[in-house]
């Protein structure tokens, strides 16, 4: 008998808890990460920039927290791997140069951000850019934790034609890179990359079962450069909307953002149409700075102005990039937190209800500080180690040191529009209002979203301001090998070389630097296997091309 009732209450109390699953996973906050690619700082009009309006991001800055402290690293596959296993790439051997179309290369095993989501019973969906290695199958999304993947592999693709062309060892290899997980999407030729990322997008959050979490990761083409000879593609009525620009590959460039800021209205809205953004996280953030000029190939025109440096560099306009963070649980600002890419792993999943005993990080769980307003747990946060090309990047509170050059000094300058001239149309907020973002969110809860006079005050903290000193210390790394110093609190644009004035600083900066020393894994980067991975092997798609 007593055997029969402990067993009737082990069914009783597995019923119950069965029974509450549902309403344990519905109360994870479904997770939209929004990664947009090579967009500068002053591509974003909450930032102070008149010349391209994004009315829809801008409405989710202003209703969220604009994280106006966020850095990433200097270029694209280092900042993915630091995003998604929460570890500085010089930790695990991601550091330096991204990875080629035919490099069998990849991220190194281990559990990254959608298989810790997956443990919460997350559905985890990504849609676009990939950039982590596929060279074997087993290294792409829908191996690494993904229940699904819409989009390409490599480091960027054109926006209508999915080709992706890439050198290797003087050959031009050529081929499609657009997936639905591992197989082609050849139908899909023809139309525009950033409304078909959309458009799935859509789709998924359309069709999701809401009572089970999401993690949406959108990985946007958008604004990466294409293909020489196309670099930059839009629509041309898009195109058209920016009669006031008369560069004409920085009017594309600017129709190119407009299609990116419509896609995240676009989301947006699917999310309230679904009745899910009011138990939504939602991220939006760029990869890295715009690659200005062409030094560092794949020229965009995107702008980080009034930021030092281009994409590629460890300056200020390489790797510290928009951020905004949108809950409904979360008090609008500005942010001065100091915030790394490898935090959004640890952050996002204590927002998730998950544990973080037991995960080797460098990033640091800014959940707690996000909700409570509360400073930041994270007082340094390494920019930038790549010991082959013997550059690196620190930042220490407000202190960054930094050494080294790339480009023979050419990216180590100012460059793009300042988006200040009086040829632009001034700031629509009403615009921002009425934006898809602006009403979806405005119809969750009126107190969400700011009036016109609170716009334009986050606007003004948002806006990044410089002024250059008559007796400044310049900076030349090409010119010396001496690490330079700066105090970002006064000087966010890298212009006064305090390292003679500060010597006590600078080698405290300098030991740090040394730790980091100590614990680099070497770069994994691999010659490109250009016979094997040649798209011709594979009906003239980019393939994985080695059996495990």
């Amino acid at each position: 008998m007593k055997r029969n009732s402990l067993f009737q209450m082990f069914v009783s109390f597995v019923s119950l808890l069965l029974a509450m699953m549902p309403a344990i996973q519905s109360s994870r906050p479904h997770i939209v990460f929004i990664l947009a690619d090579d967009v500068g700082w002053n591509d974003f009009s909450f930032h102070g920039s008149d010349e391209i309006l994004t009315p829809n991001i801008d409405a989710l800055a202003y209703s969220g927290v604009i994280l106006n402290h966020h850095y990433s690293q200097p270029i694209c596959t280092p900042t993915r791997s630091a995003l998604l296993t929460g570890r500085y790439p010089s930790n695990i051997g991601m550091q330096g140069w991204p990875l080629s179309a035919a490099e069998p290369r990849a991220l190194p095993p281990g559990k990254i951000l959608p298989q810790y989501l997956k443990d919460l019973g997350y559905t985890t969906r990504i849609v676009g850019k990939w950039h982590l290695g596929y060279y074997k199958k087993e290294l792409t999304p829908t191996y690494r934790g993904f229940d699904s993947h819409l989009g390409y592999f490599n480091g960027f693709t054109s926006y209508y034609d999915h080709i992706t062309q890439e050198s290797a060892s003087g050959i031009l290899m050529e081929g499609l890179d657009f997936r639905r997980d591992l197989s082609a999407a050849w139908d899909l030729s023809g139309r525009y990359a950033t409304d078909i990322f959309t458009g799935e997008a859509e789709r998924i959050i359309q069709e999701h079962n809401s009572s089970n979490p999401l993690f949406l990761y959108l990985s946007h083409l958008a604004s990466h450069a294409g293909n020489a000879g196309k670099l930059v593609e839009a629509p041309q009525h898009t195109i058209n909307m920016f009669h006031h620009i008369t560069e004409p590959n920085r009017k594309t460039y600017a129709a190119m953002m407009w299609k990116l800021d419509e896609s995240v209205g676009r989301v947006v809205r699917a999310l309230e149409a679904k009745g899910m953004l009011e138990n939504s996280i939602i991220v939006f953030m760029s990869d890295n700075g715009a690659p200005s000029v062409d030094v560092v190939g794949y020229q965009n025109w995107g702008s980080n102005y009034p930021l030092r440096g281009l994409k590629t560099t460890q300056w200020e306009g390489g790797v510290r990039t928009p951020a905004v963070i949108w809950s409904p649980i979360l008090e609008r600002r500005v942010s001065s937190q100091l915030i790394h890419v490898t935090d959004w792993l640890p952050t996002l999943l204590s927002a998730a209800g998950g544990s973080l005993q037991g995960i080797v990080l460098d990033g640091t769980d800014q959940w707690s500080a996000l909700v409570g307003k509360e400073a930041s747990p994270r007082r340094e946060a390494l920019l930038q180690y790549d010991e082959v090309k013997r550059t690196y990047g620190l930042r220490r509170d407000n202190w960054k040191l930094t050494n080294g050059s790339n480009y023979g000094g050419e990216a180590d300058g100012y460059y793009g529009h300042t988006g200040r001239e009086f040829s632009n149309p001034p700031y629509n907020v009403t615009a921002v209002i009425h934006s898809l973002a602006g009403e979806a969110l405005a119809s969750l809860l009126s107190s969400t979203t700011p009036d016109e006079d609170e716009i334009l005050q986050l606007r003004a903290a948002a806006t990044v301001t410089c002024s250059v000193k008559v007796d400044a210390i310049p900076c030349h790394p090409v010119k010396s090998s001496n690490p330079c110093l700066f105090d970002l609190a006064t000087d966010p644009c890298e212009t006064n070389n305090l390292a003679s004035v500060y010597p006590e600083v600078l080698h405290e900066m300098l030991d740090l630097v040394s730790n980091y020393e100590v614990t680099l894994v070497p770069q994994l980067n691999k010659p490109p296997d250009v016979e094997g991975s040649d798209p011709r092997n594979f009906n003239n798609t980019w393939s994985p091309w080695i059996v495990a």
